[in-house]
C-alpha cells in the first residue's frame, strides 16, 4: 500500500529522527506497543503537515524553525479534521516529547513548541459500580453459563478485576506456573512496569473453584484461563459475558470489565486507603491519574447531598 501524499512530503532525516526517538522511548523508558504506535501516528502527522506548510519535503533545518504560526495553523488543520479537544491535546503532547528530545539532540530552541498551550477539555471520571451492583454482577454472571466451568471461569476473571485492581489484559496473561494463587502477584502492566498486588482470599478461591472445573489440562507456559475450545480466554468474550448481565440487572453501558478495576480503586478510597497505596496498587505512572478517583467521591458525596438537603 502506498504511503499518503502528505505522508511522502517528510525527508529522511526527519523519519530517522522520528525512528531514534521511538527506540529511545522504548528501550529507556519502557514505553509499550499501543503507546509506541500513537506516537508514531500522532508526530507523523504532524511532520507531514509542517513539510507541506513549508513547501514540500524539509530537513531537520526547517523543523529546528519552527514558529507560533506554524503551530496554531497545525492546530487549527486538526481542529478542522473532527480531532476533539482530548485527542488535539493527545497528539500535542506526543509532539512536544519528540520535539523536547530533538531540540536536545540537534542543539536549537523549543520553545516556539514547548510554549503552545493544550486545549482545554474537561476529562472522563471514572465510572466505577457500586459494591452490591459489583456483588449482582458477578452473582448474574454465574447464572448465564450453559457449563458450569465456563460460570466458574467468569466469576474467577470478574472477581480478580473487581479485587486485586487488574486491568482485563493483565488478568488474562496470567498463566498455569501463577496458579495456585499465592498471596500476592507480581503483575506485568503498562510500559513493562512491575508491581505487586495483594490476592485477597475471595479472588484465590474463585479461581481454585475455576480450576478444579476446568476441563482443560493447565500447562505452566500455557493461559491460565481457557475458552470453551481450550485456547486462551479472549478479552471480547469477557466483554461480551458483562454486556449479557448488566442488560438483566438494567446496569449502565460504562458497567464493563474496566469499571470492576475502577470499583476496586473507588471502593478502597471509600474505606479510608491512601492514595499512594492505590496508585502503587494500580500501577498509575502519575498520581494524578489515581487522584480522578477523589473526584468520583467527592461527586457521589454531593449527590448524596443534594438529595437529603433538596432545593426548595
Amino acid at each position: 500500500m502506498s504511503e499518503a501524499p502528505d505522508t511522502l512530503a517528510i525527508s529522511p532525516a526527519a523519519r530517522d529522527a522520528l525512528q531514534t526517538w521511538l527506540e529511545h522511548q522504548r528501550a529507556l523508558k519502557g514505553a509499550a506497543d499501543n503507546t509506541l504506535t500513537a506516537y508514531r501516528g500522532d508526530v507523523t502527522e504532524f511532520l507531514a503537515f509542517i513539510s507541506v506548510h513549508h513547501g514540500g519535503t524539509s530537513g531537520l533545518g526547517t523543523l529546528a524553525k519552527i514558529t507560533v504560526s506554524d503551530m496554531r495553523a497545525w492546530m487549527a488543520r486538526t481542529r478542522s479534521a473532527d480531532v476533539g479537544p482530548r485527542s488535539l491535546a493527545r497528539k500535542l503532547s506526543a509532539v512536544k516529547a519528540f520535539y523536547r528530545w530533538l531540540a536536545e539532540r540537534e542543539g536549537f530552541e523549543p520553545t516556539a513548541v514547548l510554549s503552545t498551550r493544550s486545549p482545554k477539555f474537561t476529562r472522563k471520571l471514572p465510572r466505577p459500580l457500586a459494591i452490591d451492583a459489583a456483588r449482582e454482577l458477578i452473582d448474574c454472571v454465574e447464572t448465564q453459563a450453559r457449563q458450569p466451568w465456563v460460570a466458574a471461569r467468569d466469576v474467577a476473571v470478574l472477581t480478580l478485576l473487581w479485587g486485586c485492581g487488574l486491568r482485563i489484559s493483565e488478568a488474562l496473561a496470567l498463566t498455569g506456573a501463577d496458579a495456585p494463587l499465592p498471596q500476592v502477584l507480581r503483575i506485568l502492566g503498562k510500559g513493562g512496569k512491575e508491581r505487586i498486588v495483594p490476592v485477597l482470599p475471595a479472588a484465590r478461591d474463585a479461581v481454585e473453584g475455576y480450576l478444579r472445573a476446568c476441563p482443560h489440562g493447565r500447562e505452566a507456559k500455557g493461559p491460565l484461563f481457557r475458552g470453551v475450545r481450550g485456547g486462551a480466554l479472549s478479552a471480547g468474550a469477557i466483554q461480551k459475558v458483562m454486556a449479557s448481565a448488566r442488560m438483566q440487572l438494567g446496569l449502565p453501558a460504562s458497567a464493563t470489565p474496566h469499571a470492576m478495576r475502577h470499583s476496586f480503586a473507588t471502593h478502597l478510597l471509600d474505606a479510608g486507603g491512601d492514595l499512594r497505596a492505590i496508585q502503587e496498587l494500580l500501577g498509575h505512572a502519575s498520581l494524578s491519574t489515581t487522584q480522578a478517583y477523589t473526584a468520583v467521591d467527592t461527586l457521589r458525596l454531593m449527590e448524596v447531598y443534594n438529595r437529603a438537603h433538596p432545593r426548595a
